[in-house]
C-alpha cells in the first residue's frame, strides 16, 4: 500500500480584524476622535463621516491634512487618496497625525485661476502658439498633449549644509529641474532635481525658524516611504504668490484630471469631453454692478460716487431698523444695549475673542489664503475696540473697528464714523454684501473645529 500526500490550496481569507483600521483625527484645538474605517476608505469619505457626526454644514471646503509636527511639515491629502495607505507610509519614529479642518483654498484655482498662474512664471510647449489665458492654462495642465512650464527663481537647501542657494527652476511633466547657467532652459544646463510621481509636496510651517530659510514661503518634496529612504528636497519661494503657483502646478502635474473629478463630484456635473472649465469660473467683483431699488423701477448705478452714497444710506437704514428691533424688545438703556451687543457677537462663529494678531494670521493661513476669508477679534492695543482680519490678494490685512457714541448709544465703525452699525453682527452682515472701504467683501469666516 502506497502513501501519498495531496496538496490542498485553500482560498485566501482576510481576517475580519484586518478589513478595518482605527485612525485618529485631530481638530485645530488639539482634541481628537478615533474612527474605525475600512481599508478602502478615501479621504473624502472620512470628511463626510466627520461632517455628519459633528453636524457641520457641508460647504465642500472641508479637508484632511497629514501633519508631521516635529519636522514642521504639513500637506493636504487629496480627496481620492486612501487614508490607510497614507498611514501605512508613516515612519513609526515620527510623530505623524491626521487633521481635519476648513480649507477654502482646496479648489480655489479652478474658480479663480488668474490668481494662481502669473504670466511671468509660465511658458508653453510648442503645441501652443503665443500665450494663453488662465483658463487655457488649466486645460493644458489637465491635458496630455500640451503642457505649460512653470519657472522662476527658488531657494533650495544645500545638501549637508545649513544654507540656501538661489537657483532658476523649471517644472515640466518629466520632473523638476534647476538650471546650472542662469535662466537657461537648454537641456545641457538643466539638472534633474526631483521626480514628482515618487514624492508628495508638503508645506514648511516654520521655514525660517526650523530650517533657516530666507523667507516664510517654504515647501518641500518628500519621497514616499514605499520608494525607499531618499532625501527630502527643501525649497523656498520669494512670495506667497510664487509659492501658490508652484504648489498648485505640482498638484496638477501629479494628479491632473483626478483632482478635477474630485472638484466636480459634489457638483454632480458631467462633461462628455472631460472639461467644463468655463462653467466653473466665478463672477469677479469687477463684474458686479450697483443697483438702485428705491424707485418704481430698478436701475444700474454707473456713477461710483452715487453707488458709495447708496451703500452708506443702506448702512444707516440697517442701523435704524436694528434700533427699532432693540426698542421693540424693551431694552432702552445704553448699558443694556452694550450687553446685548456683546452677547450677539460673542456667539458668532467668526468672532475669536482675545486671540493675537499672529494667531489670527495663522488661523486664516491654515484655512486658505482666499479673497474674503476673515475673522473678527478683540483689539490688543485699543481697549473696547475690535479688529477685522481679512485676506485679499494672498495677504492678510487688519482693519480697526472703533466704538463711537451717538446720542448715548455705542455704535461701531470701520471708516471713522462715516458708516455706523449698532453691533458687530450688523457690521459683518453689511460687508458680506457691500465692500465699503474693504478691498473685497467678506465671504468665508474662519471657525475653529472642535470634536
Amino acid at each position: 500500500m502506497s502513501l501519498y500526500t495531496r496538496r490542498v490550496t485553500l482560498p485566501a481569507i482576510t481576517p475580519l480584524v484586518l478589513q478595518k483600521r482605527v485612525i485618529k483625527v485631530f481638530s485645530e484645538d488639539g482634541t481628537s476622535k478615533a474612527l474605525e474605517v475600512p481599508n478602502d476608505t478615501t479621504t473624502v469619505n472620512v470628511c463626510q463621516l466627520l461632517i455628519e457626526k459633528n453636524h457641520y454644514v457641508d460647504d465642500q471646503n472641508w479637508a484632511m491634512f497629514e501633519q508631521l509636527p516635529r519636522k514642521g511639515l504639513e500637506r493636504m491629502i487629496e480627496d481620492h487618496e486612501l487614508v490607510i495607505d497614507v498611514q501605512t507610509q508613516w515612519d513609526m519614529e515620527e510623530d505623524c497625525r491626521f487633521c481635519f479642518r476648513k480649507y477654502y483654498a482646496k479648489y480655489e484655482f479652478f474658480k479663480n485661476p488668474e490668481d494662481y498662474f502669473p504670466d511671468l512664471m509660465l511658458s508653453y510647449s510648442n503645441e501652443v502658439n503665443g500665450t494663453a489665458n488662465s483658463l487655457d492654462t488649466l486645460k493644458m495642465f489637465l491635458s496630455t498633449t500640451a503642457y505649460p512650464e512653470v519657472h522662476s527663481y527658488l531657494y533650495m537647501s544645500e545638501k549637508g549644509r545649513k544654507s540656501w542657494k538661489k537657483q532658476f527652476f523649471v517644472l515640466r511633466r518629466s520632473g523638476l529641474y534647476f538650471s546650472t547657467k542662469g535662466t537657461s532652459k537648454d537641456p545641457r544646463h538643466l539638472q534633474f532635481f526631483s521626480d514628482l510621481g515618487q514624492s508628495n509636496i508638503y508645506m514648511l510651517l516654520s521655514a525660517r525658524k526650523m530650517y533657516g530659510a530666507p523667507t516664510d514661503y517654504g515647501f518641500c518634496l518628500k519621497p514616499n516611504q514605499t520608494e525607499g529612504a531618499k532625501e527630502t528636497k527643501m525649497l523656498c519661494a520669494e512670495s506667497e504668490e510664487g509659492k501658490s503657483c508652484w504648489v498648485t502646478a505640482i498638484r496638477l502635474y501629479k494628479h491632473g484630471k483626478q483632482i478635477y473629478q474630485n472638484y466636480l463630484r459634489p457638483h454632480q456635473r458631467e462633461d462628455p469631453n472631460g472639461f467644463n472649465l468655463s462653467a466653473m469660473r466665478s463672477i469677479s467683483e469687477n463684474s458686479l454692478v450697483a443697483i438702485d431699488f428705491s424707485g418704481h423701477k430698478t436701475r444700474v448705478v454707473d456713477n461710483p460716487t452715487e453707488a458709495l452714497s447708496i451703500a452708506l444710506q443702506e448702512g444707516l437704514l440697517w442701523r435704524r431698523k436694528s434700533c427699532g428691533r432693540i426698542s421693540a424688545h424693551g431694552i432702552p438703556t445704553t448699558s443694556q444695549n452694550s450687553k446685548l451687543h456683546i452677547a450677539v457677537h460673542m456667539s458668532q462663529p467668526w468672532f475669536h475673542h482675545k486671540i493675537s494678531r499672529d494667531e489670527a494670521q495663522k488661523l486664516i493661513h491654515q484655512q486658505g489664503l482666499v479673497n474674503g476669508v476673515f475673522l473678527v477679534r478683540d483689539s490688543q492695543s485699543t481697549p473696547k475696540s475690535f479688529v477685522l482680519s481679512l485676506c485679499h490678494g494672498q495677504k492678510i490685512k487688519h482693519f480697526q473697528i472703533l466704538p463711537i457714541e451717538d446720542g448715548g448709544e455705542v455704535l461701531y465703525t470701520l471708516d471713522e464714523g462715516h458708516t455706523r452699525f449698532t453691533d458687530l453682527t450688523q457690521l459683518v452682515e453689511f460687508h458680506q454684501l457691500n465692500r465699503g472701504i474693504l478691498p473685497c467683501t467678506l465671504k468665508h469666516y474662519c471657525t475653529r473645529v472642535t470634536f
